[in-house]
C-alpha cells in the first residue's frame, strides 16, 4: 500500500472513530504530542488529557454525530503528510438534522511505520460573501 492510500485509509479510520461515542478510539489516532485547534472550541488541545476533552464535550454538543470528508487533497513529504480538504458535520438535535461544513488540515508523521496526526486544524466554513 502506497503512502498515499495509507493516508486515506487513516482518514477513513477517523471518519468511523468520529461517529462513535467513545473518544478512545479517535485518540488512539493522534501522536502523544498531537496538536488539536477543533471547530467547536476557541482553545488550543495540545496534550491527551484536553484532546480527550475536546472529543467528550463535542460527542455532547453533536447527539448522533458523523463526518463526512469531502475534496481531499493529501501531499506526502517523506515521514510527513498533510491532509486538507472540507468535510461536514451532521447530527440530530431535538429530532431536528443539523450540518455544519468546516474546512480541516491534517498533518501526519510516520512513527514506527504508522501515520499519526500531530496537527489538526479545523474551522466552520466562512461566508462566501465576506470576500468577493
Amino acid at each position: 500500500m502506497t503512502d498515499k492510500e495509507q493516508l486515506v485509509s487513516a482518514m477513513e479510520q477517523w471518519t468511523t472513530t468520529f461517529s462513535n461515542d467513545n473518544p478512545d478510539p479517535i485518540l488512539a489516532l493522534y501522536a502523544e504530542d498531537a496538536v488539536l485547534w477543533g471547530t467547536l472550541s476557541p482553545t488550543r488541545r495540545d496534550d491527551p488529557a484536553a484532546l480527550r476533552d475536546y472529543f467528550v464535550k463535542a460527542f455532547v454538543a453533536l447527539p448522533s454525530h458523523k463526518v463526512t470528508f469531502k475534496d481531499p487533497f493529501i501531499r506526502v513529504y517523506g515521514s510527513t503528510a498533510i491532509n486538507t480538504g472540507y468535510y461536514t458535520f451532521s447530527w440530530v438535535k431535538e429530532g431536528q438534522s443539523k450540518n455544519l461544513p468546516a474546512r480541516y488540515s491534517f498533518t501526519y508523521v510516520k512513527r514506527d511505520g504508522r501515520w499519526m496526526i500531530v496537527d489538526h486544524h479545523s474551522s466552520a466554513v466562512p461566508d462566501p460573501n465576506l470576500v468577493k
